[in-house]
């Protein structure tokens, strides 16, 4: 069969860059999700319709011999199919973990592969790394303007915090597009060749209005997390840089602090909350804490294969202390006043540990080891793609630490995680 005898899709998927079809994906996920839902408790998003378009492409190209998978890939993700299907065979409830087995097949597994086989040189991976950067310079625009006209999400009885086009259902999900943006655009800002002028004024720009949206979002963890990359890759590519650029960011961090007034104190108030959260801990802190403390009870009655997927919050009332409140509020101008359940531990490891034990983990880590072990392997510091995947992996491996996937930004975490596997697996043709 001729390539004009293709359907479109097919035709599309024919061409030489295939990664437009990642990008889009990409893009995709900042498109409102509305609030209907499909089935209990799942939402069926645009970036999910999206990711599986990439799946299906992926799939195509394979079955017409076109590409091939790495074999890396097996051992990266074949660890994690296994201990994800063990655990739902060994769940309490087989039936509600089935949905959450395909959930995290796709967030981990088959986007991710879709990615790595979609992208296939060193045009195609900035091709995607380019989208990323667009969509969280489009969510910070938008989010800014939220915080100054008071079209935001509620924070201490002001609509000022940033939450872009996800609203307030979804608080984390801006500042998460928003910080791999910000990533992204510090790794090419640093490495990329022929830095003139107007790219490096372009780039300080660019870096602003992130990170000003940052700090409007609100989100105390993507700061840690996005930090704790940031570092890394300034460390990665050069010490004497890094010392530079951090002594510069804690100057002006001082110089904000000491004039910060009207909205701005805000923020400040939020930054101080960080360090208050090991001796005086917010409410927020505070549930975190008893949801940590109830998973790691359930995953002590279930140490081998967890409780199944999905099934934390049938089990979390009997582990956790009377201490934990109902829920979390968020209101906002488009959504009104939402009493959310407390769904999961915010933790993914203490999640994947609570669901599907130690075989669970063990597949996760498996994942993580083989992207982190192929990334020192094939290590260049001025490399801005490989700078700007170590910073990447960085920062979900952080956030993971007290946070959890949920929402519109499930494709968007397995398009990353597909963009890093990519790099990690040495399949980027040069």
């Amino acid at each position: 069969m001729t390539v004009s005898a293709l359907p479109l899709p097919w035709r599309l998927v024919s061409f030489r860059r295939p990664s437009w079809l990642v990008a889009a994906a990409v893009i995709s996920v900042g498109v409102p999700p509305g609030s209907e839902s499909f089935g209990p408790g799942v939402q069926v998003t645009f970036g999910d319709v999206a990711s599986a378009g990439l799946v299906l492409a992926a799939a195509f190209l394979l079955a017409t011999r076109r590409v091939v998978l790495p074999r890396a890939a097996f051992l990266a993700f074949g660890p994690l199919v296994a201990g994800l299907g063990i655990s739902t065979v060994c769940s309490a409830d087989i039936a509600s973990s089935l949905p959450g087995f395909v959930r995290d097949l796709q967030i981990f597994v088959l986007v991710p592969l879709a990615v790595v086989v979609l992208v296939r040189d060193r045009r195609d991976l900035t091709i995607v790394c380019a989208s990323l950067l667009g969509l969280g310079l489009g969510e910070a625009a938008y989010g800014i303007w939220q915080s100054a006209t008071g079209n935001g999400a509620s924070m201490g009885g002001q609509t000022v915090r940033a939450v872009g086009t996800f609203g307030s259902l979804d608080v984390m999900a801006m500042s998460i597009v928003v910080g791999f943006a910000f990533l992204v655009l510090t790794a090419f800002a640093m490495a990329a060749p022929g830095r003139g002028v107007v790219t490096v004024v372009a780039a300080l720009a660019g870096l602003g209005v992130l990170a000003v949206a940052l700090a409007v979002a609100l989100s105390r963890g993507t700061w840690l997390a996005l930090g704790a990359a940031a570092v890394l890759a300034l460390v990665l590519f050069d010490r004497w840089t890094a010392v530079k650029v951090l002594t510069c960011c804690a100057a002006l961090l001082f110089v904000m602090v000491t004039v910060a007034g009207g909205g701005s104190q805000t923020v400040v108030d939020r930054s101080k909350s960080l360090v208050g959260s090991i001796h005086e801990p917010d409410r927020s802190v505070t549930d975190r804490y008893h949801l940590w403390g109830a998973a790691v009870r359930i995953w002590e009655d279930n140490s081998l294969t967890g409780v199944g997927v999905k099934n934390f919050p049938a089990y979390r009332d009997a582990y956790a202390g009377i201490e934990l409140s109902s829920g979390s509020e968020t209101a906002d101008a488009a959504n009104g006043y939402v009493r959310q359940p407390l769904l999961s531990p915010h933790n993914e490891y203490l999640l994947f540990l609570a669901e599907q034990g130690v075989v669970g983990l063990a597949g996760l880590l498996a994942l993580v080891g083989v992207l982190v072990a192929g990334l020192w392997r094939r290590r260049r510091a001025r490399d801005p793609l490989w700078l700007a995947s170590v910073a990447l992996v960085t920062f979900l491996l952080v956030n993971f630490l007290y946070a959890d996937l949920g929402g519109p930004t499930c494709a968007l975490v397995a398009i990353v995680l597909g963009t890093v596997a990519a790099r990690a697996f040495g399949t980027v043709r040069a």
